[in-house]
Order: C-alpha cells, then sequence, then structure tokens
C-alpha cells in the first residue's frame, strides 16, 4: 500500500503525517459510504443542517490556534495569514449554516389549472479535489455550500496538506460519513471524478481539463479553478507608494503561492517610477520563519517548485531576488524581472512562486494588450486616480474579477469566484452561485384531481 506523506517545507525533515493512500477501492467504497449517508442528511430540515454547520464552525474557531499551527507547519503559511484563513473557515461555516434557509425554487403559473414550481434538490455525493496553498480555506468554501444544501461530501485534498484535511475532518464532527477524507494523488483524484455526482476542483489548468473532461463523459456538473498570470496596470497618476506596496504583498506574501497573486506590473507612461516604488517596497518584505508573526514570505512548497522560479528568472534582468537563500527549507528571495522576450515563461504562463514580471506600454491600448493577451483571466487589478480611466480600463479587462486600487490577491467568500479562458471551467463558486453548482432543479405541476 502507497503512502501520503507531507513534509514541512520550512524543515524538510520534519514530517508532518505519512497516512495509506486511499487507493482506488477506498475512494468508491467513501463514496458509497456517504451515498447512503446523504440520504437521510438531505432530508433533514434546513434548520437542522443550519445548526450542524454551526456547531462546525465553533468547533473550528474553538481550535483556531492549533490550526493555524498546523498550517504553518504544513505549508508554510507565514501565521499571520494562517490565522487569517482560520477566521475565514469560520466564517464560511457560518454563513453557509444561514444558507440553508436561502429560496430553493419558485412559484410559476400554470399554462392550465393547477400549480406549477421549482425546487432545487441536491446532486448526491460532492467530490472535492483540492491544492495545498488554502488547506482550510479551499476545501471549505466547496464543501460549506454542498453540506448546506444536502450533499454528502469525500475530499481528496493535496498530498502536501493531508494532515490540515485529516484533522478538519475531526473537528466538524458531521453525521458518520457524511465528510470523507480520502488521501492520495492522481490515482485517488481519477477513481473521485469517476464516481462522484459533481465535481469541484482547483488546481493547475493540465489536470483541471481532464477533470471537466471525465466528468462530461459521464454527463456530471463539474467546476473547475485553474490559477492565472494576474497583471497589475499601474496608471501614470497612480499613487506609487501606495500602489507598489499593495503590489509588493499580493505578488510576495505567502511566497507568491496563490492563484490570485500579481505576476505582472505593466507600467504605463511611468517605468522608472513604479520600479523604484516595487524595489523600495520589496526591501520592507521580511522573509524566514513562517512561525514568526512579522515573516511576509515564508518558504515554496518544495525543491521543484523553489528551482521553477528560480529557473524562471533567467533570461531576463533581474531587479531584486533572483537566488536560493541559504537556510533550512525552500526559500527564494522575492524576485522582480523585466527585460523578457514575449515568449517567455513569466510573459505566458504561471510560475507559483514569489516572482515578478515587471513590463511597459506606450499607451492604454498597449497595457490592455498585453494584461488579456494570455490564456488565463482570472484576475487584474488597474491603480490611478481618474474614475472614468478606471471604469475605461476595467471593464475591458478580460478576468473574472477586477480590482481598483485593491490588490489582486484576496478573494470574498460571499462573492462569485472564477475566471475566463484557461483560469476557470463550469459555474462560479461562493457566495450565491454555490446553491446552483451544488443542486439541480425540479420542475412540478400540480392539476386538481380528475382535471
Amino acid at each position: 500500500m502507497s503512502v501520503v506523506e507531507s513534509r514541512s517545507p520550512q524543515s524538510p525533515a520534519d514530517v508532518v503525517a505519512s497516512v495509506p493512500a486511499a487507493g482506488a477501492e477506498g475512494v468508491a467504497g467513501a463514496v458509497r459510504r456517504a451515498r447512503a449517508a446523504q440520504g437521510a442528511w438531505a432530508g433533514a430540515n434546513a434548520a437542522e443542517r443550519g445548526a450542524a454547520l454551526g456547531r462546525a464552525a465553533d468547533a473550528v474557531a474553538g481550535a483556531a490556534g492549533e490550526l493555524a499551527a498546523l498550517v504553518v507547519r504544513e505549508v508554510g503559511k507565514p501565521v499571520t495569514e494562517a490565522k487569517g484563513e482560520v477566521a475565514r473557515a469560520v466564517a464560511i461555516l457560518r454563513y453557509h449554516a444561514q444558507q440553508v434557509f436561502d429560496p430553493v425554487g419558485a412559484v410559476h403559473e400554470p399554462s392550465v389549472s393547477g400549480l406549477s414550481y421549482t425546487r432545487r434538490r441536491p446532486r448526491g455525493v460532492a467530490g472535492l479535489i483540492t491544492p495545498w496553498n488554502f488547506p482550510l480555506a479551499i476545501p471549505l468554501w466547496k464543501a460549506a455550500p454542498a453540506l448546506a444544501f444536502g450533499n454528502a461530501v469525500v475530499l481528496k485534498p493535496a498530498p502536501q496538506a493531508v494532515a490540515c484535511a485529516l484533522h478538519l475532518a475531526e473537528l466538524l464532527a458531521l453525521p458518520d460519513d457524511l465528510f470523507q477524507v480520502v488521501p492520495g494523488g492522481a490515482e485517488e483524484g481519477t477513481a473521485l471524478v469517476d464516481a462522484a455526482d459533481v465535481v469541484s476542483f482547483t488546481g493547475s489548468a493540465a489536470v483541471g481539463r481532464k477533470v471537466a473532461v471525465a466528468a462530461a463523459s459521464r454527463g456530471v456538473q463539474a467546476q473547475a479553478e485553474m490559477g492565472g498570470q494576474n497583471a497589475a496596470i499601474v496608471l501614470d497618476d497612480a499613487n506609487l507608494e501606495a500602489a507598489a506596496a499593495q503590489i509588493a504583498a499580493a505578488a510576495f506574501g505567502y511566497a507568491g503561492q496563490k492563484c490570485t497573486a500579481t505576476k505582472r506590473v505593466i507600467t504605463v507612461g511611468n517605468a522608472a517610477e513604479v520600479r523604484d516604488a516595487l524595489a523600495a517596497a520589496v526591501s520592507k518584505l521580511a522573509v524566514g520563519d513562517p512561525s514568526d508573526p512579522g515573516t511576509a514570505v515564508g518558504p515554496l512548497i518544495g525543491q521543484a517548485a523553489r528551482d521553477r522560479v528560480l529557473s524562471a528568472a533567467a533570461g531576463g534582468r533581474v531587479l531584486a531576488g533572483g537566488e536560493a537563500l541559504d537556510r533550512d527549507g525552500w526559500f527564494a528571495a522575492p524576485t522582480l524581472v523585466d527585460g523578457v522576450p514575449g515568449d517567455h515563461v513569466l510573459a505566458c504562463d504561471e510560475v507559483f512562486g514569489p516572482i515578478c514580471l515587471v513590463q511597459d506600454a506606450g499607451s492604454v491600448e498597449e497595457a490592455l494588450a498585453l494584461a488579456n493577451g494570455v490564456r488565463y483571466g482570472l484576475v487584474s487589478a488597474v491603480y490611478t486616480r481618474d474614475l472614468d480611466r478606471a471604469l475605461e480600463v476595467s471593464g475591458r479587462l478580460d478576468t473574472g474579477l477586477v480590482k481598483v486600487n485593491s490588490p489582486t490577491s484576496g478573494v470574498d467568500f460571499y462573492l462569485p469566484f472564477g475566471g475566463e479562458k484557461d483560469s476557470s471551467y463550469g459555474p462560479r463558486e461562493q457566495g450565491k452561485a454555490a446553491q446552483e453548482f451544488y443542486t439541480s432543479v425540479r420542475t412540478v405541476t400540480l392539476a386538481p384531481a380528475g382535471s
């Protein structure tokens, strides 16, 4: 039997978890048990489901300190961000504990006498495949609405975050088999897509496309969130000090390991000033032990991730960073690069780490062409003091989220989340949009007896 092992990225000798992989048969068994448990859960009234999610929120809140410490240890997230993620996890559960009372249908005028109405019903077993970078928030922003609307959940977390997932499952204390974790890798993920009634995935574009195709071949509803090549456009009237501080935090916080991290900065008429302001902001970011409250940039998740960042820095002019740090763990200095050709990886694709490309545009039109000229379309930012320009530029950006004078990183769990092009497939996640994904509509027509 294969083993799933996670190691602390700031101290690779520290084995955080070592558990047996579920295997394809284990996943199939988990789905069978979840399907058996789902009927009673769906049959419970909304108040009962809401109360269970409320108790889960209280349990997570009560374990906030130990959860944050585990997130720091297992995935290297700086402790300030780890505490914020725990708080978000609690808020997500409490939000969906109330969302159980949302309308689940509508009454329509019948074509003949009687009554016609629609009603939303749970899809069954939700198969969730989640990454390591938000080991609590992403599983819960998928699982909480799925549960709220009467589904059971089988979660396949990234191997690097398996300890967080297993501890979360213990804390939620939901009815037996309603929320299960299946440790593993590609084999278990494939098995889950092949068995679940609805599938939600967050990860790479390459894997996300396979998930979408496999789900579609079974006629199963699926959504896939698959990363971004996010641009921040800095216009010549922007508040440079504020913009640079936000961009530096968005690009390099948590070592740039967020799908919403800023990956490109596009200057319009202020190239030298933006570079100076960015360099100054980056120099203020503390790199080091993620358990230190002052740390903004911790380690990358592993050696391969760090190697990709250092390799990507080649081929351009390094303005800051560009080297590994001489300490235990997978640390790299926050890296700013410019002067790369248009086909360079930093200009074309997502490099998941603390590296950001600076590009110059001669006009707003050219900036928009650069921002939109990639295969991803998750989030973008515009920095300007001019409302007219803010409205014009934000309206022409081909991304699912647009921020004005606000960092690309960070999302609100009560608003729809998703992107365009290769960033997303299927319906949006989170907020009110989640009900549509985790339920299907039944149309019911009632006619008088003997009509």
